[in-house]
């Protein structure tokens, strides 16, 4: 690791324990003092790294104390193509209905082409477990909702889609979230979802490509219709 940034050797321990199975989507990171001496790092650099990787949407912090504070893994770290194309999404008039339609068309795809001999399922059944705590804000079920389906997508095998949808990760998040303020009920909503994403899960890994494909698109287009009416109601209110 001689020669790498902070945040770089940061990302580098990650991605190792992510692929090892060491880590997970969802775990906490040691805190700063022991990750320091993890990584034969100053604590300032640590700092320094973690809000690097916490602007790339691969951690999330937050204080206090309880089982959602401190450093958890939000995400696999980002490679060169995600981040090129979150700048494009940053940088273009990006709307609502351009993720709606690409996630279609990506994941559409992904399910009418999956092989459950190659999906995640281990992973795919940890974020919904993550997923059942009933307690979770829509700032944490969101972001974990979008993991699971760029998990889904690998199972079709295709790198590209599965980078593609490692890409939009963010912006998935982003549009759900932004999506999901108007909603009146959100406990309502997220308990509708968690169904929804165990029949999904159940299909693909039961090799029901056909059935899957139906149940993920109702799926995505039932989210954008159910948000798309909450905030028309709360505009004309």
């Amino acid at each position: 690791m001689r020669g790498m940034k902070a945040h770089e050797v940061v990302m580098a321990w990650v991605t190792d324990g992510l692929a090892s199975g060491r880590l997970h989507i969802g775990d906490h990171l040691p805190g700063e003092r022991r990750l320091a001496e993890i990584l034969e790092v100053s604590r300032s650099s640590i700092r320094e790294a973690l809000r690097v990787l916490e602007a790339l949407g691969t951690i999330r912090t937050s204080t206090g104390s309880g089982p959602r504070s401190g450093t958890i893994i939000t995400a696999v770290p980002e490679q060169a193509m995600t981040l090129a194309l979150n700048l494009q999404l940053a940088t273009k008039q990006v709307e609502h209905h351009h993720v709606y339609e690409m996630r279609l068309l990506l994941e559409g795809w992904a399910a009418e082409n999956s092989d459950p001999e190659a999906g995640q399922w281990q992973d795919a059944q940890r974020l919904l477990e993550l997923m059942d705590d009933p307690s979770l804000s829509v700032e944490e079920f969101l972001p974990l909702d979008a993991e699971f389906h760029v998990v889904l997508s690998r199972s079709a095998g295709n790198p590209l889609i599965s980078t593609l949808m490692d890409a939009m990760r963010i912006s998935i998040a982003d549009h759900t979230l932004e999506r999901a303020e108007a909603l009146p009920d959100w406990s309502k909503t997220a308990a509708r979802l968690r169904q929804e994403h165990r029949g999904i899960y159940d299909s693909l890994r039961a090799g029901n490509n056909e059935e899957a494909v139906e149940r993920l698109q109702a799926h995505i287009r039932g989210y954008y219709l159910e948000t798309a009416g909450a905030r028309s109601e709360a505009q004309e209110i």
